[in-house]
């Protein structure tokens, strides 16, 4: 049976984007939001609750100023106080941010990924050889590939390009793991992809309820690469996914048709609303991997009554033996849109 590697089962995530926004400008929520700067006082907030397993990220883009040249001064210290504080650190190595050179439909970007890997697990394996490394390479490559090719959101700025950015990405995150492997062969791989479910509208035609079924699958493209279902000219294998991890928030079911959200607050909810462990479920059958939702929280006054609905759907899962290892609030500091600052 599987061993959960995590310290605890509550987490907390620290947004560290520091992708280019819809104008074009660089962001490092990691510093807007104050947590770069006070690292050790966020980590002593999270003792009370018993929180000790927290995603960071290194900012690729802060990271790697000039190609193949890096600066890990923030990354050590960051490590070094994680370690004071007794605090798991699980590690994005892209969180929607590149270097200033590079989008993902450059020649070079798979190359130059797998290099940063690379020298990312060599220097953390410098400081702290011995315990247990969990990396997600690149985090929600569904979500990022649609905002920089489809909605020209982000780098690279494109429409009607997102499969191509998502095959792109996945290069990168193939070639990024193997790189890591070499240096560490134990380092484990977990996702972090948006978790959704999309429904037909009401009295839909047969067309409508085949293409929201067709959307609905569709979120699992990433894994499927990743895992080699598909695609298999990328060199995907289920060797390269250790965790399942899957991030749902209040907004990530809708009418396919319509956008339009089913909402979970509502009595008696829409019929056609899937609860949190029907979806978990489903994904952990289409992978038998363990999961752990990576990504979850309410950024208004609901927010009480999201946890509390989180929690009892966590409660059905550990009822039907799943191996759900944990959930993440994230952001457990709130940051502001990253369109507007």
């Amino acid at each position: 049976m599987f061993k959960t590697p995590f310290h605890s089962y509550w987490m907390a995530g620290y947004e560290c984007t520091d992708q280019q926004n819809a104008f074009g400008n660089r962001v490092d929520l990691m510093v807007t939001t104050g947590h770069l700067q006070i690292i050790e006082s966020d980590y002593q907030d999270l003792a009370p609750y018993q929180i000790k397993t927290v995603r960071e990220g290194i900012r690729w883009s802060q990271v790697e100023k000039q190609p193949y040249q890096y600066n890990w001064e923030a990354v050590e210290r960051m490590i070094c106080i994680g370690k004071a504080k007794g605090i798991q650190q699980l590690w994005d190595i892209c969180h929607f941010g590149f270097p200033d050179d590079l989008t993902p439909l450059h020649p070079m970007f798979a190359r130059r990924f797998a290099a940063v890997c690379r020298a990312f697990v060599t220097f953390y394996r410098s400081i702290s050889p011995d315990d247990t490394l969990i990396i997600t390479p690149i985090n929600e490559v569904s979500f990022i590939s649609w905002l920089g090719g489809d909605a020209a959101g982000t780098s690279p700025y494109c429409h009607r390009m997102g499969w191509e950015v998502k095959y792109a990405l996945m290069r990168a995150y193939i070639e990024g793991i193997v790189a890591m492997r070499e240096v560490d062969p134990n380092v484990k791989i977990m996702t972090t992809e948006p978790l959704i479910n999309v429904v037909p509208p009401l009295n839909a035609t047969d067309k409508e309820v085949a293409d929201a079924a067709m959307a609905h699958v569709n979120q699992y493209q990433s894994v499927d690469i990743l895992t080699g279902k598909i695609c298999p000219e990328l060199g995907g294998s289920p060797d390269y996914l250790d965790i399942l991890g899957f991030n749902h928030y209040y907004n990530n079911e809708w009418v396919s048709t319509t956008h339009e959200y089913l909402k979970w607050i509502d009595e008696p909810r829409d019929f056609r609303f899937k609860p949190l462990h029907l979806l978990m479920e489903e994904a952990y059958r289409r992978y038998n991997k363990p999961f752990v939702l990576t990504e979850t929280s309410h950024p208004l006054e609901d927010r009480p009554l999201w946890i509390d609905y989180i929690a009892d759907e966590c409660v059905i899962m550990a009822q039907r033996k799943l191996p759900m290892w944990g959930v993440c609030i994230y952001p457990i500091v709130d940051r502001p849109d990253w369109d507007h600052l």
